[in-house]
């Protein structure tokens, strides 16, 4: 998709297309944390010049957040799939399944973004460690919401905490990822996922992966 550019000025076409210049931007910032990555890194990676990234994305804050929307929606489009499952059990199981498939794709960098560009580096700019924590808090509350669900409809206890189960799905997925970026295999990872899913609070787990 090339494009104008998403603060850029009518009339002035970029010759890059953005969807590809922000994968490669997700990758720089993955690699390197937020802290370690510098404009040469992503002028370098993506071959757009320091006036045409800024004018596509804003400043470096401002293209991390940009990075982060797209990753949200391509690397982690397994969250929205398992929340529209029709279980608990079919939401707790696709979710972290499918977040071991993603922190383990070969043609990614090992882990995810979101914790190792936090992990990276000594970030000092709370901007930054604001908008990951509030990314993970998005991502939690659309969980705790369908697992809510799920109670009204009777298919887990009225005496569970859909927040408490979001948050501990959600520790176990970054867990995972930290794991996953030391180097540990796929099978591992999905041994490990199999032993948390054992402890969540429904039966029924035990049919094919949703």
């Amino acid at each position: 998709m090339t494009t104008t550019g998403l603060h850029g000025k009518r009339g002035r076409p970029r010759e890059f297309d953005v969807d590809e210049a922000l994968d490669r931007v997700i990758e720089v910032f993955w690699r390197h944390g937020y802290d370690g990555t510098t404009l040469d890194d992503l002028t370098a990676a993506t071959g757009v010049n320091r006036p045409s990234l800024y004018a596509a994305f804003g400043h470096k804050e401002q293209i991390f957040e940009h990075a982060l929307d797209r990753y949200a929606r391509v690397d982690m489009a397994y969250v929205g799939e398992a929340i529209a499952q029709p279980t608990a059990a079919a939401v707790a199981r696709h979710y972290l399944h499918e977040n071991v498939f993603a922190i383990t794709a070969p043609d990614r960098p090992r882990g995810c973004l979101s914790i190792q560009a936090g992990l990276a580096g000594r970030t000092a700019d709370q901007g930054v460690v604001k908008l990951l924590r509030d990314k993970r808090a998005e991502g939690e509350s659309a969980l705790a919401a369908r697992l809510s669900r799920a109670i009204h409809e009777g298919d887990l206890a009225d005496a569970e905490d859909p927040r408490d189960l979001a948050r501990f799905l959600s520790t176990v997925s970054a867990g995972l990822a930290v794991q996953a970026a030391a180097g540990a295999s796929t099978a591992d990872l999905m041994r490990v996922a199999d032993r948390a899913l054992s402890a969540f609070p429904i039966g029924g787990l035990g049919g094919p992966a949703a």
